[in-house]
């Protein structure tokens, strides 16, 4: 079916290629990037990123899950696609058909690898998850010397590389990540004099405060679809890192009606107006990810002006008050994400409506949304 929504979410390739060549710059020649490509590229649709990026120059790709890894093999992509969060014992198989890089936590894990490395006579490179600060997935450091002891005699497994992850490298010169880089450094130091391998943990906040980390190589998120990971204050500056945000979001107006002073709008009438008062009705509400918290405090672009959302934010629609601005009609493009004439909503604008990151933002309105690429 190729029907289109009133609803689209727009892509533009050509600016994740743009923030893939200012993370490489950044990270330098010798340094790959893994662009990470997880959650459906942050909302922007996996495949479609990871050919950009691959255009650009890129060979290694970052998922979560491993059904995320095989849609990618499956849709054409090469280089290294390492798997960071794990897989069922019942789909192990699938990291050696697909040729995948697993990134492994526990014995349990190693030795199921191993075991299948050996019936199929293959061997697996496994990348080890440290946890040095963050306090999610991955061995305590003090736990490494025995789970490397246990893994040492397991055939058909090959110790590629080790990685850790920063909770605070988006806010520079923060005191975590000097102490978790400072506990990496000695795991690897003792990784690689042992087993060689890459070490990797510098994320894009590291990429961008903290160039001393980028050990091996970088895996950048946020910042390859244009956003600064500690949000718009760290982005915006003279000597802020030129990203270019690459999804926009528009809706079209369906309606456009006056109504009396005194009139109530949508659910609960949480707004009613105090003079007569003309609407322009969008089809998008929270189901398309344009968040309830927007109710009576949200704006949209219409005409290049913004325009305030009046009255509750509902599943499938919302109102915006176009009160004075006499040619809207039903058919004008409504954006709530991205640039229209001079003004710009940004998704760290969304985010700070809903007390959140760019991130979620991202998330909400690319994966429930059609999506179509432009260049």
């Amino acid at each position: 079916m190729n029907e289109k929504s009133f609803n689209c979410v727009r892509v533009s390739c050509s600016a994740l290629q743009h923030n893939y060549t200012v993370i490489k710059n950044l990270a330098g020649a010798d340094v790959p990037v893994m662009a990470m490509v997880k959650a459906d590229a942050y909302g922007h649709g996996m495949v479609l990123a990871a050919r950009a990026f691959a255009r650009a120059g890129c060979g290694n790709f970052g998922v979560a899950e491993l059904r995320e890894a095989v849609i990618l093999r499956e849709a054409g992509i090469q280089g290294a696609i390492y798997v960071t969060l794990g897989f069922l014992p019942e789909d192990i198989e699938l990291l050696f058909r697909y040729d995948l890089i697993p990134v492994i936590y526990t014995y349990e894990t190693a030795r199921l690898l191993a075991d299948l490395a050996m019936a199929l006579g293959q061997e697996i490179g496994v990348h080890i998850k440290i946890d040095s600060g963050m306090s999610r997935l991955g061995l305590l450091p003090d736990a490494l010397p025995a789970f490397l002891v246990g893994i040492a005699h397991l055939p058909g497994i090959r110790i590629a590389g080790i990685m850790s992850h920063f909770p605070e490298a988006d806010i520079s010169g923060s005191a975590s990540t000097a102490r978790g880089y400072q506990i990496f450094s000695e795991v690897c130091r003792e990784i690689k004099s042992r087993f060689g391998g890459v070490c990797h943990i510098a994320n894009s906040g590291a990429v961008l405060n903290f160039p001393a980390s980028y050990c091996d190589i970088v895996r950048s998120g946020i910042a390859l679809y244009g956003y600064h990971p500690a949000g718009r204050c760290a982005g915006e500056g003279q000597n802020a890192v030129k990203l270019v945000p690459a999804m926009s979001f528009v809706s079209r107006v369906v309606q456009v009606k006056t109504l009396p002073a005194g009139v109530g709008v949508s659910y609960g009438h949480t707004y009613r107006a105090e003079e007569p008062i003309t609407l322009a009705v969008l089809p998008v509400g929270y189901e398309d990810g344009f968040s309830r918290l927007f109710s009576n405090r949200g704006q949209v672009l219409i005409h290049g002006r913004r325009v305030p959302v009046r009255g509750r934010v509902c599943m499938n629609m919302c109102m915006v008050d176009v009160t004075g601005m006499e040619d809207v009609r039903a058919g004008d493009e409504a954006v709530l994400l991205g640039r229209q004439g001079s003004e710009v909503i940004s998704a760290e604008e969304l985010a700070e409506g809903m007390a959140s990151i760019s991130y979620e933002v991202l998330c909400l309105l690319g994966n429930n949304n059609q999506r179509e690429y432009i260049e």
